[in-house]
């Protein structure tokens, strides 16, 4: 894993949902690259629908962080080009209102704090999450290693058990093909 310095055109961006996974984040934000794992302490995960619409893309409820003293959320600190900042707050519904940008402090392995950008949902109803939108955040939190304690918290997750079309689940699970093949 590489320092994980921000200024000079880049910025640190903690992620704990969908974009746990590389090939998820790397769709529209080719800049990020491995930073840390890190803890986001006294918040807890949550699912929900923002204004109790369902998300078109995930079909489900979507992850933010609610403050909770006490609980702690895992995720991974991207390090990431300014010029993706736009895709980024795109990727996250940031001008529709559906998330806003804040910044946190979170803890890595090593002990090092880092300030970081993140998302919360505003203005939202809980709900749980598509089957699928649940796998790509267990992938990504199995793909980079986080507690195993954790990952067996999210691999408990109930879901909605939607079973229809999710066309971004395809392009990742293609991406992740891709990615495969290239290192055969």
């Amino acid at each position: 894993m590489e320092l994980c310095g921000g200024g000079d055109g880049w910025f640190l961006y903690y992620a704990y949902g969908s974009n746990l996974l590389q090939e998820r984040l790397l769709l529209r934000n080719p800049s990020a690259s491995l930073c840390a794992l890190a803890r986001l302490q006294d918040f807890k995960l949550e699912f929900g629908h923002h204004q109790g619409r369902t998300s078109s893309v995930w079909h489900g409820g979507t992850a933010t962080i609610v403050q909770s003293p006490g609980d702690e959320v895992w995720g991974i600190v991207w390090k990431m080009n300014a010029s993706n900042l736009s895709s980024l707050d795109k990727q996250e519904g940031v001008e529709d209102g559906i998330y806003g940008p804040i910044e946190v402090d979170v803890h890595t392995q090593a002990g090092k704090v880092l300030t970081c950008r993140s998302y919360q949902m505003k203005d939202y109803v809980c709900g749980p999450p598509s089957p699928q939108y649940k796998k790509v955040i267990c992938m990504g939190a199995e793909q980079n290693g986080l507690p195993t304690d954790y990952q067996k918290k999210l691999e408990a997750i109930e879901t909605n058990n939607y079973a229809g079309p999710v066309p971004i689940m395809e392009e990742i699970e293609a991406a992740i093909k891709a990615k495969k093949i290239k290192s055969a």
